[in-house]
C-alpha cells in the first residue's frame, strides 16, 4: 500500500448492507494515512453514502462510477490502487473494467451470501480480500486491515 498515493473505492449495487460501512471506514483510514481518496458508485449507494455521512467527515470526493470508468478511458484521471467492492456479477464487472482500463494496484473487496463463489470467478489480476459477510462488517474490516497496515 506504500505506493498507494491515490486511492479509488468502487460501489457497485448497495444491496448487502456491510458495504456501505467498510467504505466509510476504508475511506477514512485512507485519509488519515495521507492518501488522495475518491469514492465512486452508483446513484443510489453515492446517495446512500452521502446521507450516512452528511458533513463529508469520511468520504471527501465522490463521483458516478460511470463517468469515472469514462474519465479513466479519456485519462482524465487516474489511481494508483482501486477497491473494487463486490457482492455480484455487477461488482465483478465493475473490477473486471478497472483492470483493463487503468494501472492502477486492484483489490477485489468480495463478500456477500455467494462470497467465495464470486472470489472463484475473479479472472484477472487483483489482490482478494474475501468474507462471507452480509450484516456484520468485521470480518471483512479485519482482512481489509491486514492489507492497509
Amino acid at each position: 500500500m506504500d505506493e498507494c498515493d491515490t486511492c479509488l473505492l468502487i460501489m457497485g449495487c448497495p444491496e448487502v448492507p456491510v458495504q456501505m460501512s467498510v467504505v466509510l471506514y476504508l475511506s477514512n483510514k485512507l485519509n488519515k494515512s495521507g492518501r488522495d481518496v475518491t469514492v465512486a458508485g452508483t446513484d443510489a449507494a453515492l446517495k446512500l453514502l452521502k446521507v450516512a455521512d452528511i458533513e463529508g467527515h469520511y468520504v471527501e470526493k465522490t463521483m458516478d462510477v460511470d463517468q469515472c470508468i469514462a474519465d479513466i478511458v479519456e485519462k482524465k484521471i487516474n489511481f494508483d490502487c482501486c477497491f473494487a467492492f463486490m457482492h455480484s456479477d455487477a461488482g465483478l464487472t465493475y473490477a473486471a473494467t478497472m483492470s483493463a482500463i487503468s494501472s492502477a494496484k486492484l483489490y477485489a473487496v468480495i463478500f456477500g451470501k455467494n462470497a467465495e463463489s464470486l472470489s472463484d470467478s475473479v479472472d484477472f489480476p487483483a489482490e482478494k480480500i474475501v468474507a462471507k459477510a452480509v450484516h456484520n462488517p468485521v470480518p471483512l474490516k479485519s482482512k481489509i486491515d491486514r492489507v492497509i497496515a
